[in-house]
């Protein structure tokens, strides 16, 4: 069975580990977690978790160095961009929103730009884990490297849960049915959906 790469964005260190910009490594634990496996060192300057069905893992470099271990690894394991799935952080979508896509621009994303621009395609899955837009007039390079609010931290499990769902829901159906299903199911930051 091919197997597919699903690359986490986020950036290495204790300090980052809360951050909205951390939303991708939070994801790829819990998925490593369901597989019951866990990360290990590569040379690609990532950290990876292989399982059956795919090679988690989470680039230590700068977000804005993601593409060097990415395309390293899918060089190494032999998986083209067409089996490469990015969860990522996304301001222009809401918080407790989750999308999926396949290639489309990278929003000013420095992880995403840095991938699209090694593997010298857009053509992958993303999978984007919404934290809405910055208050006020805050940067958003700002917004980003801060931990999730209190109020936000209350349903971050269930969000973190679901867009892992998002993942294998990709591996398992594809686009189309993950789109139809998970697009519809926003969180209402109240609870679960409706």
């Amino acid at each position: 069975m091919d197997r597919w790469l699903i690359a986490g964005l986020g950036n290495p260190g204790p300090e980052y580990a809360g951050n909205r910009h951390n939303a991708g490594f939070m994801v790829l634990d819990e998925l490593a977690a369901r597989a019951g496996g866990r990360f290990k060192a590569h040379k690609s300057r990532a950290e990876v978790c292989e399982t059956r069905a795919a090679v988690l893992a989470r680039p230590l470099t700068y977000m804005n160095l993601s593409g060097g271990p990415v395309k390293a690894l899918s060089d190494f394991y032999k998986i083209g961009p067409e089996r490469l799935i990015v969860v990522h952080d996304e301001l222009d979508v809401p918080y407790g929103a989750l999308r999926a896509k396949l290639g489309g621009g990278d929003n000013g994303h420095n992880g995403l730009k840095s991938i699209t621009k090694v593997l010298g395609t857009r053509d992958y899955l993303r999978v984007r884990f919404g934290i809405g837009r910055p208050p006020g007039r805050m940067d958003p390079a700002a917004f980003v490297l801060k931990d999730f609010a209190t109020v936000e931290r209350k349903d971050l499990p269930f969000l973190v849960d679901r867009a892992a769902d998002v993942v294998e829901s990709l591996m398992a159906r594809g686009l189309e049915v993950t789109q139809n299903e998970f697009h519809r199911a926003d969180l209402h930051i109240s609870g679960p959906p409706r």
